[in-house]
């Protein structure tokens, strides 16, 4: 075999193959360096996680702002009357209001409505009223807006958790919705529903659910046609922020706070009582009626007095609470009869 390769014909001339005078130049990657300067130090470099989130930030609230997504700086004033129901105690300031919420479609944290409910989407709207009804119907938020004329009612919020606050609603008497569809003589009960839209709302999304949804509640027919029960479009004299339950929601004051269902996208008349959602998660200790009352503790801490938001924090003094949240005068007689302590 030969000892040495076949001669090769010679390479062409390149770039890199310069003359002496050429590598006097500067290359291109030298300007570049001098043009921006000395190396950045490390420490100063932002982490690539903490740049794509700031980058994930930003892009949401781009997106936000193109979609025109509701925020709490965008309220709208609303048209309403004084209503016949109300209180002298003073007003739980609005900011307690609007960012100390239950609301786990957004997060079980009190913060959590009011930090991740700025991606719901409220417009369009609409609801299905279904079921035992004449005239079945899915109406638009306008078309329920025409129901009946707004009106403001100050309502004490007694929260099942031992707090309450006192809140200014604009609303509308359930009934006028109800008679829309004009329930047949078999319906007995009112079931309702909470949206699902886990990609708005990020209590929704993975594995581990604290509840089964959409959210359920339930009202018996006449506590629903009741005139203090409302369907709430705002609060504070604007419609209502993301958090307090968008764009309509139940309001039933003699009752702990999670009967009051947010959000709601259907409404049906049924027979028989409906499944609702903490019934549902832990019966022992969240009954159907959930009335608010005094002389039944939770399992777990005793109703018989509460704090009350807004007034001096955590060590401020805990008032009595007062059975049917101080609405027993009106509400008392739909549970004439009924054992209280074993229909809770």
């Amino acid at each position: 075999m030969p000892d040495k390769r076949p001669d090769r014909p010679a390479k062409p001339h390149r770039w890199n193959d310069r003359s002496s005078d050429d590598k006097k130049r500067p290359t291109a990657a030298a300007r570049t360096r001098d043009a921006l300067g000395p190396p950045v130090p490390s420490s100063e470099i932002t982490p690539r996680a903490l740049y794509l989130r700031r980058r994930e930030f930003i892009g949401g609230a781009i997106a936000s702002l193109a979609l025109g997504l509701p925020s709490p700086s965008n309220a709208t004033p609303l048209s309403f009357e004084k209503g016949p129901f109300g209180t002298a105690e003073p007003l739980t300031p609005k900011k307690d209001v609007t960012t100390y919420n239950n609301f786990y479609e957004f997060g079980t944290d009190k913060s959590d409505p009011a930090s991740y409910s700025g991606a719901l989407k409220t417009s369009p709207w609409s609801v299905a009223i279904d079921g035992l009804v004449a005239k079945p119907a899915t109406l638009a938020l306008d078309e329920i807006l025409k129901l009946a004329p707004l009106e403001e009612r100050i309502y004490r919020l007694r929260c099942v958790e031992g707090w309450s606050m006192v809140i200014p609603w604009i609303g509308f008497p359930l009934s006028a919705l109800l008679a829309r569809v004009e329930p047949l003589g078999s319906a007995k009960f009112v079931a309702f529903e909470t949206l699902v839209r886990p990609s708005e709302m990020p209590g929704q999304r993975g594995f581990f659910q604290p509840l089964d949804w959409p959210y359920r509640e339930g009202l018996r027919l006449d506590e629903a046609m009741h005139p203090l029960t409302i369907l709430a479009v705002g609060l504070y004299g604007e419609t209502l922020p993301n958090q307090n339950g968008a764009p309509l929601r139940l309001v039933v004051p003699w009752k702990y706070g999670f009967k009051s269902i947010k959000s709601i996208v259907r409404v049906s008349l049924v027979e028989s009582q409906p499944p609702t959602s903490w019934n549902m998660q832990n019966a022992r200790e969240y009954g159907f009626y959930s009335n608010v009352n005094p002389a039944v503790d939770h399992p777990r801490w005793s109703q018989a007095t509460e704090r009350r938001i807004g007034e001096g924090g955590l060590f401020a003094p805990r008032r009595p609470t007062l059975p049917f949240n101080g609405y027993g005068e009106q509400v008392a007689s739909l549970y004439a009869g009924m054992d209280l302590k074993a229909d809770f």
